[in-house]
């Protein structure tokens, strides 16, 4: 039975200012807004990096963060999202996983088309390697897009005969481009996070007028055979349900060690609402224990520098619901500032 945070967020939710005359700068700085409203765990440290040419931040909990890193790729529809939209969350997965995490600023659309996001994922991941990570290591993850990405950019590692990390973990994942699952529909008056209109304009703002099964930019359509364990977790109740069921299956039948998570109630990026909604926590409890099986506690080589982190505020969940911005292609908590290289 779902909680009755949960009742209360969709509620506000549902009840929030929606309007689709908002610019893109708008909408980052309206989602950048939100971000402020979901507080860091205490002890969190971040702290800057430039990953080859990407803009990141290092984050990590207030212990030792042990041998593993995770690379995440945050969501809002490739063109929102932003280390500090993504920070709060990425915060609590990193504890969760006994892990530091590398949250970076991939190029954003429409200023960046397809392949930019794809290209610096890349990037950063081939950065963490030549810094001496070893890749077994590693977990990629992300959400909404940013799951998208994360896929796509483990089909171009593996064609490019690069090493791959340990597991993928991925959050609410969109994986079609075309809007082409059923869910869109069936599912619309229960997630107030996305709509089918709304993904279709952030699909065409990426795609920049590639076509829209092309692979690495629709890992709907990837051959994903030889990827490395995949977590999915998706909400029953969300629009892109039939994304994480369809890529699921294929994953499955291509011989990828594959777990699916489908959360009932659950909406799209619930796990960005931690900790306002216990299913939030416990989501990313099952991350930390996916991570954890796959990369047994390790001595880690070189430990990670503090600095505090940046200032946030704790939000009730009415703070949160209202600052959302009404883009329906955005995920639970997106926020984003310009992108940066």
């Amino acid at each position: 039975m779902a909680s009755p945070e949960l009742a209360v967020l969709l509620d506000l939710l549902r009840n929030r200012p929606r309007s689709d005359e908002h610019t893109v700068q708008q909408l980052r700085t309206g989602l950048e807004d939100l971000a402020a409203a979901l507080p860091l765990p205490d002890g969190t440290r971040c702290v800057d990096v430039v990953a080859g040419a990407i803009r990141g931040q290092w984050i990590a909990g207030p212990g030792p963060a042990g041998h593993r890193t995770v690379l995440y790729l945050h969501g809002g529809g490739y063109v929102l999202g932003s280390i500090g939209t993504h920070r709060a969350l990425v915060a609590r997965m990193a504890a969760a996983c006994g892990a530091r995490a590398l949250l970076i600023d991939y190029r954003l659309a429409p200023e960046h088309p397809f392949p930019a996001a794809l290209e610096d994922a890349l990037e950063a991941y081939r950065w963490l390697l030549a810094q001496g990570t070893d890749p077994t290591h590693v977990v990629i993850a992300g959400d909404s897009a940013g799951a998208g990405l994360a896929t796509a950019t483990l089909v171009a590692l593996r064609d490019a005969h690069d090493p791959l990390p340990a597991a993928a973990v991925l959050l609410s994942p969109w994986m079609d481009l075309e809007g082409t699952g059923a869910s869109l529909t069936t599912n619309a008056g229960a997630d107030p996070m996305i709509d089918r209109d709304g993904l279709l304009r952030a699909a065409a703002a990426y795609l920049g007028g590639a076509d829209p099964r092309t692979p690495l930019a629709a890992p709907l359509h990837a051959d994903v055979a030889g990827l490395p364990p995949m977590l999915v977790q998706v909400g029953s109740d969300e629009a892109l349900l039939d994304d994480a069921v369809r890529f699921a299956a294929r994953a499955h039948a291509a011989g990828v060690d594959i777990r699916l998570e489908r959360w009932d109630g659950m909406i799209h990026v619930w796990q960005a609402f931690a900790p306002l909604l216990p299913e939030a926590g416990a989501a990313l409890e099952r991350i930390g224990e996916f991570v954890r099986a796959r990369m047994p506690a390790h001595r880690r080589r070189r430990p990670l520098s503090a600095r505090p982190p940046a200032r946030t505020t704790a939000g009730a969940l009415s703070e949160v619901a209202g600052s959302a911005t009404a883009d329906p292609s955005a995920s639970a908590t997106m926020v984003s500032s310009a992108p940066r290289r």
